[in-house]
């Protein structure tokens, strides 16, 4: 079975190609490949190919850009998922799309099923929205799993940002009123290729298990990295509210999202975000 998946440099196309089960052919395409920006020649080129399964792991995900670059958001989020659509309802062929909890506006108390209403506080957040609309409008057999702070080890994301101030600085603060989940790459890799091969359709949610400020998850980076031996200074991590860390995009408070149907779909167990962490930081202790 030979599967295409766009986005190759990004952290979740990488763990797709490591993941990838046995009897899996995973093919990567970056901009080299085709440049979604170009959406004229996204269906065709994938037609072209003809692969068994489409994975998109691609996506304008700037969020605070979005807001002065709306126009190549609406290329990359919108217009280049239709074009996608295009190709995989031609092929007929099961077609993964990933998405956000920027779908959300933040406002409720409890963990977002896939059934609650949308509400982007953004550019991001809207154009993903539009794009998971234009996708299932087009292509009713696609799968769409929105997910939420993905980080790897050995990418930029939170996490290496996190450790990279904390290397350089004695002091750092970090938002405390901003909840959702932390969740590897790796995890959400594993979780979309039995999406693939169970041939699910309609919208479904995965994060790993748990809930946490990014303040949390600073801490617990630290933690994590100093008994790691990844970081061998003291660093106070003070925690923050947005109001004291204005950034162009509004981001929703609350973006916690219930993974339950998903996992007992697939059989998935709920790994908690703090052993996925760990074994993240593990990583980069094994990193030469």
């Amino acid at each position: 079975m030979r599967v295409l998946v766009l986005g190759r440099s990004g952290q979740l196309a990488q763990a797709l190609l490591a993941k990838q089960p046995s009897g899996i052919e995973a093919v990567a395409w970056g901009r080299a490949e085709l440049d979604l920006v170009d959406t004229g020649c996204i269906a065709a080129a994938i037609c072209d190919f003809a692969p068994d399964a489409i994975i998109n792991a691609s996506a304008y995900t700037a969020v605070d850009r979005a807001e002065t670059e709306a126009d190549l958001a609406q290329a990359l989020n919108v217009d280049a998922v239709a074009q996608m659509a295009e190709a995989a309802r031609s092929l007929a062929v099961p077609f993964v799309h990933v998405s956000t909890d920027f779908v959300f506006g933040g406002d409720q108390p409890i963990a977002y099923t896939p059934e609650d209403s949308c509400a982007p506080l953004g550019v991001y957040g809207r154009t993903k929205r539009e794009g998971e609309k234009v996708l299932l409008q087009t292509y009713p057999a696609a799968a769409i799993v929105r997910t939420a702070w993905v980080y790897r080890a050995g990418s930029a994301n939170f996490m290496s940002t996190m450790l990279r101030l904390m290397a350089e600085r004695d002091e750092l603060g970090v938002v405390t009123d901003q909840i959702g989940t932390p969740t590897s790459a790796d995890n959400l890799a594993e979780v979309l290729w039995r999406v693939v091969n169970r041939k699910l359709s309609g919208i479904w949610h995965y994060t790993d298990a748990g809930v946490a400020s990014w303040y949390d998850f600073a801490c617990a980076i630290y933690c994590e990295a100093i008994q790691a031996g990844v970081l061998a200074v003291q660093v106070a991590v003070k925690p923050i509210a947005t109001a004291d860390y204005p950034t162009p995009a509004k981001r929703p408070e609350f973006s916690v999202l219930d993974s339950r149907s998903l996992r007992a779909a697939i059989d998935w167990p709920a790994i908690h975000w703090q052993s996925a962490l760990s074994e993240q930081i593990a990583k980069l202790k094994e990193t030469p």
